[in-house]
C-alpha cells in the first residue's frame, strides 16, 4: 500500500558535522534529480541566520563532490533556518510558522541520541508530529537496555511505521546487490547452506585511526561502532531465507528471524584489540581499555545454518581499507585429481568497498599431460555510470516512506542481544601494532586447517 510522500525536509543538527559532510550534499543531488519540492528547513542552537547557513551549505558542496550552480539555486530558495534551543517550546513555535502549509514533515534528528526525547516531545507539544516522520542517526543506543529505553522514548510521539533509523551502509549498492545477487540467482540457493558452506568471514578495514574522533571513539569501540549495526546487517543479508515478497515487512520479518537466531557472543568467542598509540589520542583516556579492532565468532542456531562458523573482524589501522567477505565452502568429498597437492576449496569473494567486486573460485587442469590443476578466479566487476550516494537514497526512501532500507525496533533490540554479553571491559585489550592485521589472538577464533583471509588492493588481486 502506498503512502502519503512527506512534504517538508526538517533537519536538526543543521550546523553540526553530519549535516556537512553528508546531508548538503545528498540535498544537492536529490534537487538534482526534482526529488525535492518541498520547504527544507534546518535548525541548530549557533545564533547563526539563513545567510551563514547558506554559506555553511555552499562550502559543504565545494569540499564533499562539488557546487551544481542550478541545483544549489533551488536549495538556497527552499532553506530555511531556525535558531533556538532544542529544549526551547519557542524554538518549536518557529519550525511550526516555517512549515507553514506542510502537514507531513520529516523531521531528521541529525543529533546526539541523548536530545531525541527532548525534540520529539516538543514536536508533540507544538503539533509538529502530527502525520510526520522522524529519523533517527546512529548510534541507536550503547547497549539492549538503552535501545530499549530510546524506542520507547519515540513511541510515545511516533507510531513504529513512522520511524526511520538509519544506517548509511543499507543504502551502499554494494550492500543492497548481496540480497539481490542471493535471491536473483538459482544456482545458489542449494549449496548456500551448512551442507555445503564450511564458513563465513566478513573482513570491515580500515588503514587510518580515529581521525581526531578519540572522545567520542572512548564512547563507542568498535564492537557499537560497527559490529552492531553494519556488520550484523551485513552477516543477516548473507544468511537470512527469502522473504515472501521485496515489501519493507516481508524483508524485514527474514531479518529479525534471522537475528533471533544469532547466539549471544560469549567472551570466549571475541578478541579485543587497540592498537599502540591510540591512548595519545586527543580525548583518550590514559588508561584506555576501550577496542579499536575486534574479531568474533559468531554462530546461528538455523536450520540453515547451524555448525557453521561466521567470523567478523573490523579494525583501525590495518593495512588496508576495504570491506569484504569470503564464503568458503567445503571440500569435494574425494580428491580424484591432485592427490600429491593440499586441495584447496572454491569460494565466493564479495568486495563491498572501495571497490563493487563479486568473484568465484574453481580449480582448472594445468596444461601438459598430467592430470594437475590451480586454482582461478572468475570476477565479475560493476562499474556504474551513476550510483546514488547513500544519504541520497535513504533520505529519499524516508521522504517517499519506504522503510525497507532501515531498521525496526525489534531488529535494533535483537542484534543488541547478540553483543550485549561482551561490552565493556570484561577481557582487557590487546595490542597490535599500526599496519598490522590485529593481535595475534585473533587467529586462534578460526577453526583448524583456516585462517583469515586478507583483502589486499584489487589492482593488485590476481
Amino acid at each position: 500500500m502506498s503512502t502519503p510522500r512527506s512534504d517538508a525536509f526538517v533537519f536538526f543538527g543543521a550546523t553540526g558535522d553530519l549535516a556537512y559532510k553528508k546531508i548538503f550534499p545528498a540535498l544537492q543531488a536529490m534537487l538534482r534529480q526534482g526529488e525535492l519540492d518541498m520547504p527544507i528547513i534546518g535548525i541548530a542552537r549557533a545564533d547563526w541566520n539563513l545567510d551563514k547557513l547558506r554559506e555553511r551549505a555552499r562550502d559543504s558542496l565545494q569540499k564533499n563532490g562539488g557546487v551544481d550552480e542550478e541545483a544549489f539555486a533551488k536549495l538556497s530558495a527552499q532553506l530555511q533556518y531556525v535558531n533556538g534551543d532544542y529544549a526551547d517550546a519557542a524554538t518549536y513555535q518557529k519550525l511550526k510558522q516555517a512549515l507553514g502549509t506542510s502537514k507531513r514533515p520529516l523531521h531528521y534528528l541529525a543529533i546526539p541520541p541523548s536530545m531525541f526525547g527532548t525534540v520529539v516531545r516538543q514536536l508533540a507539544e507544538a503539533d509538529c508530529a502530527k502525520d510526520a516522520r522522524v529519523i533517527v542517526e546512529k548510534p541507536f543506543g550503547t547497549s539492549l537496555a538503552t535501545a530499549r529505553a530510546l524506542n520507547a522514548t519515540l513511541h510515545e510521539v511516533f507510531p513504529e511505521e513512522a520511524i526511520f533509523r538509519i544506517d548509511h551502509y543499507l543504502g551502499k549498492e554494494a550492500v543492497q546487490n548481496l540480497m539481490y545477487f542471493r535471491f536473483a540467482n538459482t544456482f545458489l540457493e542449494p549449496i548456500w547452506n551448512r551442507n555445503y558452506v564450511q564458513s563465513v568471514q566478513i573482513t570491515m578495514a580500515e588503514d587510518f585511526g580515529v581521525q581526531g574522533r578519540g572522545a567520542f571513539y572512548e564512547e563507542a569501540g568498535a564492537i557499537r561502532d560497527v559490529v552492531q549495526n553494519h556488520l550484523l546487517q551485513v552477516t543477516a543479508m548473507l544468511a537470512m531465507d527469502a522473504p515472501v515478497g521485496h515489501d519493507a515487512e516481508s524483508i524485514r520479518a527474514e531479518k529479525l528471524r534471522l537475528f533471533h537466531g544469532m547466539r549471544p557472543l560469549d567472551p570466549s568467542d571475541v578478541v579485543r584489540g587497540q592498537f599502540r598509540g591510540y591512548r595519545d589520542e586527543d580525548g583518550v583516556a590514559a588508561d584506555s581499555q576501550v577496542e579499536t579492532f575486534a574479531a568474533l565468532r559468531l554462530h546461528i542456531d538455523t536450520w540453515r545454518w547451524a555448525g557453521v562458523p561466521f567470523y567478523i573482524r573490523t579494525g583501525k589501522c590495518l593495512p588496508i581499507t576495504a570491506t569484504e567477505i569470503l564464503v568458503d565452502l567445503k571440500l569435494p568429498p574425494l580428491a580424484i585429481f591432485d592427490q600429491t597437492e593440499a586441495l584447496q576449496s572454491n569460494y565466493f569473494r564479495f568486495r563491498l568497498s572501495p571497490e563493487v567486486v563479486i568473484a568465484t573460485s574453481a580449480r582448472v587442469k594445468r596444461p601438459g599431460e598430467g592430470m594437475q590443476g590451480e586454482s582461478v578466479e572468475l570476477v565479475a566487476r560493476h562499474h556504474p555510470q551513476r550510483e546514488k550516494m547513500p544519504y541520497e537514497r535513504l533520505l529519499g526512501d524516508a521522504l517517499r516512506g519506504d522503510s525497507a532500507l532501515f531498521t525496526n525496533d525489534a531488529s535494533v533490540e535483537a542484534a543488541w542481544a547478540v553483543v550485549d554479553p561482551v561490552l565493556g571491559e570484561a577481557e582487557p585489550v590487546q595490542f597490535y601494532e599500526r599496519g598490522s592485521w590485529g593481535p595475534a589472538a585473533a587467529g586462534a577464533l578460526i577453526g583448524d586447517g583456516e585462517s583469515w583471509h586478507d583483502p589486499v588492493a584489487e589492482e593488485a588481486a590476481s
